[in-house]
């Protein structure tokens, strides 16, 4: 795999998962930063044309 221009490094593709999901992958150094975990519950909204993706907190 070719080293990613550092412009282009947080640009991503959707990639279809099963007949009606799709996923995108997030930049690791982020998900480290967030202190987040694989499997790990997220949140995800709809705000105008962007998408949020926040922690899942038990109430």
């Amino acid at each position: 795999m070719g080293d990613k221009d550092s412009r282009n490094k947080n640009i991503r593709k959707l990639t279809k998962v099963g007949q009606h999901s799709i996923s995108v992958t997030l930049p690791i150094d982020m998900v480290r930063n967030l202190g987040w975990r694989e499997k790990q519950k997220v949140v995800v909204s709809l705000r105008g044309d962007t998408i949020k993706i926040k922690d899942w907190r038990r109430k």
